[in-house]
């Protein structure tokens, strides 16, 4: 029991380490500028992209698609500008953990 316990544990020390890098890579680039995890600010809020993918099985990589090329239209009249400079794992970090919360 104490085994389970310990691995229990270590898994969420994992998943909650895992969050907040996710996060920090939100915030080293920019994407806290205009997105808050719970309210709109330019764009919409994190938690608000991750229920309308949810259950979409394409949607880590839209996300990431996004985060890379910009959009336009998708949650109103204001585009989102291309991020080219995130490297491919970097957007597939910040994907993973918008589409956690």
């Amino acid at each position: 029991m104490k085994a389970i316990l310990t691995a229990a544990a270590l898994a969420l020390s994992l998943a909650a380490g895992s969050a907040g890098a996710s996060q920090a890579l939100a915030q080293k680039y920019a994407c806290m500028s205009c997105h808050q995890v719970d309210k709109k600010v330019v764009g919409p809020a994190f938690g608000d992209v991750s229920k309308k993918y949810k259950g979409n099985a394409k949607a880590e990589a839209t996300i990431e698609g996004v985060i890379k090329n910009g959009s336009k239209g998708a949650w109103g009249p204001v585009p989102m500008p291309p991020n080219p400079q995130v490297p491919a794992a970097d957007a597939a970090a910040i994907a993973k953990w918008i589409l956690s919360l």
